[in-house]
């Protein structure tokens, strides 16, 4: 118990001053003069001041606070090697009960370093600095850190700790331990198909000295390359992006004899493949208004590289017009669809039917373009369910959905399945949680059946079936656009195909001037033409 005397001035302090400073002036005066009762008036004066100074007596009770000690206790996968977890839980026992002997200390014990798949290394530091956040940094002890020396979040400067006391690290482990591991140094995250990233790595031996190891480079799980890396030293190493999405790259070294363990010689590169430009082939069966919007789509992105084909006088338009007496070209089919289709990442039918313009071959050639990674769209109205649909060519085997031959026209809100709130395709679509869903009518359906309703075929796309229709027939919408994501993304190895119509909107009557069998090729950038 402590008592002691505080001052709160009932005037601000330059009064009180003032004050001061008069009544010594006038106690000095008063004193010199000798005058009757001098010392009375001085006593008078002083308590005048020390009553405007306002004192009063306090006493303070007070309990000493206790210093705060951490200990961190690593739980990373490779304190699981050989007897280290043994080896931590003893000295975790042994420290918290000599500990606990010391009066006017709380101990805190901490697991950090757990393998969660979203944390990337060991990070003690971090975890110590959470448990110590309430504590000021004068009532800190210190710290014990139990782990096998692997920590990735070690400050640069003990001023960094943000506390003035020890840090002890207690190494689980052996002396005479080896073990080897592979290092990344630098890897890229992205890489344009058909060029080179460059991957720089390191072979870091713990326990073995100086010398070589072999390392073996796959891609994709094939064996790329295999070469012998000096140990310490920076190798660089130029890797092809053949495809794009995920390019998976594994570098492994060589194990040690007697190694701790195999693991982490190791290291694995997900670099994703993107294109420098996604070429995109669009073919219309027919002029239509729609084509402006295929291209206002298309050409909003600077990085499509668009060839685009109307078929405008299909076989049975013959009216015995000269070929030299036409404007138009003939369609290339067979430099299109066998010598340059693999230069395509997308080919897109809009509203195309058989007319006898292709060939069944080249739809057999699309077919196994998919199948090899390309991915095909097609935009189709009531012609999908008519006799001469493009379901009905080799690429039935790959399009989801078989029409069925009849049409639904009446105004509706479609509505997500739950099958449709799961795909990547419509997930997450703005407007699908609402009810009604935050989108307007549509007004047609083409209706089909699954394609994984057929015996030995497996659907590539699901169908998204209108909410409520009886016998759960899917349904193509005319107003729906379902498409594959393509840009940074390998397409799966099975037929990717998503069929979809848009608003069927009748563009008039065609032109019926006299024309031969093909098609205008309107280069990038042009107005459609539709004479």
């Amino acid at each position: 118990m402590n008592f002691g005397v505080s001052f709160a001035p009932l005037v601000p302090d330059y009064c009180m001053w003032a004050a001061l400073a008069a009544s010594c002036a006038i106690a000095i005066l008063i004193v010199l003069r000798r005058s009757r009762g001098a010392l009375a008036r001085t006593l008078a004066l002083a308590l005048l001041v020390l009553a405007l100074a306002n004192p009063s007596i306090t006493r303070e009770d007070r309990d000493l606070l206790t210093s705060v000690a951490v200990v961190v206790v690593d739980k990373s996968p490779s304190q699981e090697f050989s007897d280290r977890t043994t080896q931590t839980e003893e000295v975790r026992a042994a420290l918290s009960e000599r500990l606990s002997h010391l009066p006017g200390l709380d101990v805190r014990f901490v697991e950090a370093g757990q393998a969660d798949g979203e944390t990337d290394g060991t990070r003690l530091f971090a975890a110590l600095s959470s448990a110590l956040s309430d504590v000021p940094h004068d009532r800190v002890a210190g710290a014990i850190l139990i782990t096998d020396g692997r920590v990735h979040d070690v400050p640069g400067e003990a001023a960094a700790l943000g506390f003035a006391a020890p840090v002890h690290a207690l190494i689980t482990g052996h002396n005479n331990e080896r073990d080897r591991r592979v290092v990344l140094v630098a890897a890229p995250r992205f890489g344009i198909v058909g060029q080179s990233q460059t991957i720089t790595f390191r072979i870091d031996d713990q326990g073995g000295g100086a010398g070589t190891a072999q390392v073996t480079v796959r891609r994709d799980g094939e064996t790329i390359e295999t070469l012998n890396a000096r140990v310490g030293t920076s190798v660089s190493l130029n890797v092809q992006i053949p495809h794009a999405g995920p390019n998976i790259i594994e570098i492994e070294a060589s194990a040690l004899e007697n190694e701790l363990t195999e693991i982490n010689n190791r290291a694995v590169v997900s670099i994703d493949g993107v294109r420098d430009k996604l070429r995109v082939l669009l073919v219309s069966g027919e002029p239509h208004a729609g084509e402006r919007t295929w291209r206002n789509l298309l050409k909003s992105d600077a990085s499509v590289d668009l060839v685009h084909f109307t078929i405008l006088r299909p076989p049975e338009k013959q009216d015995g017009t000269p070929i030299n007496e036409l404007s138009l070209i003939a369609f290339p089919t067979r430099e299109l669809f066998q010598q340059k289709i693999n230069d395509f990442q997308l080919i897109i039918f809009d509203r195309y039917a058989r007319q006898g313009v292709l060939p069944v071959i080249y739809f057999d050639n699309i077919a196994r373009y998919v199948r090899q990674g390309g991915a095909v769209l097609v935009a189709a109205g009531p012609d999908y369910a008519s006799q001469t649909s493009i379901w009905r060519t080799p690429l039935d085997t790959i399009l989801p959905a078989e029409p069925s031959g009849r049409m639904t026209d009446g105004a509706f809100r479609a509505r997500l399945t739950e099958l449709g709130k799961r795909h990547p395709v419509t997930r997450g679509l703005e407007g699908a949680d609402e009810d009604p869903p935050h989108w307007s009518h549509w007004f047609r359906l083409v209706e089909g059946y699954r394609g994984d309703a057929r015996a030995g075929r497996e659907a590539a796309a699901p169908s998204l079936a209108r909410r409520g229709r009886p016998g759960g027939a899917p349904s193509l919408r005319s107003h729906l656009v379902v498409g594959a994501r393509l840009r940074g993304r390998r397409t799966a190895h099975r037929p990717v195909a998503t069929a979809f119509a848009l608003a069927h909107e009748r563009a008039g009557p065609r032109g019926r001037g006299p024309a031969p069998c093909g098609a205008r090729a309107r280069p990038h950038g042009s107005a459609p033409d539709h004479v």
